[in-house]
């Protein structure tokens, strides 16, 4: 009930009108989307950067069903690697795009298209490109289209991410191993059958740790996102233990979300990266998320209150 009376709100264009007026909708949605133009995003990386922080700017947006629709959005990703390659300060060129905003869904030859255009410019400008991944069902097409139509053109320039609630996972991250590809590691928000995904956080967790290990050991720069602080001192610990440099890995985690953890690893001497999503499309994407998974209710929160208690 709760999962689709949140994705009901997701589709009404009235409670978006709603809460982009609405003065107290605003704040809350700016503590996790800094903003709805390029702009205010780009303003966000410059302050993390000042704090030694990256992070990966994504433009909201995905599953478009026009071909005007994924081209305006190649443009605006064009013109964000610009934008960011421009800025100095510290500031990467590091984006994170969905196949489905690219036009996925609509034909695969216009979404390579509008992918490679994004990718040449990163390349230029030596940034980097990272593959949402989303529900499982683009799971293997999103893999094959990276491993066959990608990696071997953009490889230094491109990656993937891979979701630990996956069964599958173990698997395609043995074939991003060999394939020497740059993988995110997460466990994933999409609500997803028991056949295809682990039911139990624990399990989710115990798979976590184990993918984890294996990039660590053998992964070509793996980004570890996570805000999950049990996990994160596993690795630290895991780091240590095996002499893993810290230019080898990176912890990432999202904007807005345990900001007192990643000053935290980042001055422990960690690399930190933060996934900043910005643009109009701000309602949608967090009730989308929410439903995906209401337990996200509890541990935004959560988060947030434990936040409070770490900075005082």
């Amino acid at each position: 009930m709760i999962r689709q009376g949140l994705l009901w709100l997701s589709e009404q264009q009235w409670v978006f009108d709603f809460a982009r007026r609405n003065p107290l909708a605003r704040p809350f949605a700016r503590r996790f989307v800094p903003g709805e133009d390029l702009g205010e995003a780009v303003a966000v990386a410059r302050q993390l950067a000042g704090r030694g922080i990256s992070t990966s700017l994504d433009l909201l947006g995905e599953s478009v069903t026009r071909e005007a629709d994924a081209d305006a959005a190649r443009a605006e990703y064009v013109a964000m690697v610009d934008r960011l390659a421009a800025t100095g300060d510290g500031v990467e060129v590091n984006v994170s795009v969905k196949l489905t905003q690219m036009g996925f869904d609509i034909d695969e030859e216009l979404c390579f298209q509008n992918v490679a255009a994004i990718l040449d410019r990163a390349r230029a400008a030596g940034g980097f490109v990272r593959l949402d991944m989303e529900s499982s069902a683009y799971t293997q097409r999103t893999l094959d289209f990276f491993a066959d139509r990608l990696f071997e053109r953009w490889g230094a320039h491109c990656g993937v991410v891979i979701q630990t609630c996956l069964r599958r996972s173990a698997a395609d991250v043995e074939r991003l191993v060999a394939m020497g590809a740059r993988v995110r590691l997460c466990k994933g928000a999409y609500l997803e059958p028991p056949a295809v995904a682990f039911p139990e956080k624990a399990e989710v967790d115990r798979n976590y740790v184990r993918l984890m290990e294996r990039l660590l050991d053998d992964g070509n720069y793996p980004g570890l996102a996570t805000h999950d602080e049990k996990l994160i001192e596993h690795a630290r610990r895991y780091v240590q233990r095996h002499r893993i440099g810290e230019d080898r890995y990176e912890f990432q985690m999202l904007y807005g979300v345990r900001r007192d953890l990643q000053e935290k690893l980042r001055a422990a001497g960690h690399r930190m990266r933060v996934y900043v999503p910005f643009g109009t499309q701000w309602y949608p994407y967090l009730m989308r998320r929410l439903a995906e998974r209401p337990a996200n209710i509890a541990f935004i929160l959560g988060n947030i209150l434990r936040e409070g208690r770490g900075s005082r």
